[in-house]
């Protein structure tokens, strides 16, 4: 079957322009004309575009405007902005109104047929990232697990299999790697879905506190203990108990949980009458419990009584490809939150955070996540909206950054314009390196790095020394 053609619409009141670009695209894509931006509404209305390359400055509706009108159509075509006249301010403007890209006349036609090439192909794994994420759901009936790699897949399949068991699940991972969300999961989708889930962070409470928060106490059991309170084993019963942090339990609290597995019986803390309870435990640590009882700090019969189902959940530096999703998931849920419309994140940012190791893995993404949507100054997240520390420490850092002034280099090259930002910046500010970073928006270290990889280094030196 004959493969579709992608639909260009080429908005430009100089026909000149409109020809040439259209003989030169016509070859691979569907090519639709417009002299006005007037025109290329109602070409719209009726046929859809996957990509939009319009001129900035033309008679009635400028380009950015029509920028703004096409942004609202569903689906939602690519936008790329080309000018004449144009400088970086009018490129930035663009974008946050959410143009992929800008180019100046004369274009570089190599360099368009790269982009659209490029748009087309991020749009394509959006909506299959988007797909499969559908996919997984409708299979796995897991809704807040996300990841499509195998190291995830193998996940989704273990709590498939073991969640409508009442097997003891040891859940073993990194901070941060979404061990709570899975005991939800899997609590979720078992036969005690309707009962409660009741969970404890075994860390943040001490020996005794902990003692009493996980068996409750009678009254009189210890100075301030006025009346009988009910334990979290006993608000478990009939649902799914979640211990966190098994590792930080205190030995003579591990060997009243082992009772508990056993038995499924306990006394409160100064009492002597057996509480019996019909729970589902599900245990995390994110220290690995075998090493533990290898060193004697955790006991033998208890691990083994806990290890019945161990799933791992693995770091996120060992399922980079999830990112895009995650990040996907993230923007949408704050962008309700926080009562934000940001559209999207360009691929750049894809790239820096690829090459960043993820200490605290999936919570430092998702909080990541949530500082750029709260913090972002335009319609999508871009490099300068990453934080610092991570832009510092990713060794794939993106090329470009937003920029409110300046030159626009004849080719449209990123690069280029990355090192007239740099120029620019250092002039500005007299060869304040400190300064031309802040106005740059990266950090001085960065700023070293790039005017190393500029050959920027002895102009630098020169302007720091006029300057004193």
């Amino acid at each position: 079957m004959k493969s579709v053609k992608p639909t260009v619409l080429i908005v430009d009141d100089d026909k000149n322009t409109r020809d040439g670009l259209a003989r030169a695209l016509k070859r691979h894509y569907e090519i639709l004309l417009a002299e006005s931006g007037e025109r290329a509404l109602a070409i719209l209305s009726n046929t859809p575009a996957d990509v939009v390359i319009s001129d900035v400055r033309m008679p009635g509706m400028d380009g950015l405007t029509l920028l703004q009108r096409v942004m609202t159509h569903t689906p939602q075509p690519i936008v790329m902005v080309i000018t004449a006249y144009g400088n970086v301010e009018t490129a930035v403007k663009a974008m946050k109104h959410g143009a992929y890209d800008f180019l100046t006349k004369p274009v570089n036609l190599d360099h368009l047929d790269i982009l659209i090439k490029r748009a087309l192909h991020s749009q394509k794994v959006e909506g299959q990232i988007e797909n499969l994420h559908e996919q997984l759901d409708a299979k796995y009936g897991i809704t807040n697990i996300i990841g499509s790699t195998p190291v995830m897949i193998d996940v989704f399949e273990t709590i498939k299999q073991a969640a409508p068991t009442p097997a003891t699940i040891l859940l073993q991972g990194e901070s941060g790697t979404g061990k709570e969300v899975a005991a939800h999961a899997i609590h979720q989708l078992s036969p005690r879905s309707k009962g409660p889930f009741i969970a404890v962070h075994c860390a943040a409470l001490s020996p005794s506190l902990l003692e009493s928060e996980l068996f409750g106490h009678e009254k009189g059991a210890f100075t301030g203990a006025t009346s009988r309170r009910m334990g979290r084993f006993e608000m478990a019963d009939g649902g799914t108990f979640f211990l966190d942090e098994i590792s930080e339990v205190d030995p003579a609290i591990q060997v009243k949980l082992l009772r508990v597995l056993e038995e499924r019986t306990f006394e409160r803390v100064g009492g002597d009458e057996p509480v019996d309870v019909d729970i589902r435990l599900i245990v995390a640590s994110n220290r690995n419990l075998k090493e533990l009882v290898a060193k004697g700090k955790f006991r033998n019969d208890l691990y083994y009584r806990l290890d019945v189902v161990n799933i791992t959940m693995p770091p996120l530096r060992d399922r980079l490809n999830d990112i895009p999703v995650l990040c996907q998931h993230f923007l949408k849920d704050f962008n309700h939150k926080n009562d934000r419309q940001i559209e999207g994140i360009v691929p750049e940012v894809m790239n820096v955070f690829s090459g960043y190791a993820w200490p605290g893995n999936v919570r430092e993404l998702r909080n990541t996540i949530e500082k750029m949507v709260v913090l972002g100054r335009g319609k999508k997240l871009t490099l300068r909206d990453i934080p610092a520390n991570i832009r510092d420490e990713a060794s794939d850092l993106a090329s470009g950054s937003s920029w409110t002034g300046g030159p626009t280099p004849a080719s449209g090259s990123i690069e280029e314009a990355e090192q007239l930002m740099i120029q620019t910046a250092l002039k500005k500010n007299n060869g304040n390196r400190t300064k031309a970073a802040q106005e740059v928006g990266i950090s001085r270290r960065t700023l070293h790095r790039k005017l190393k990889k500029y050959q920027l280094e002895d102009s630098a030196e020169s302007e720091n020394a006029e300057s004193e």
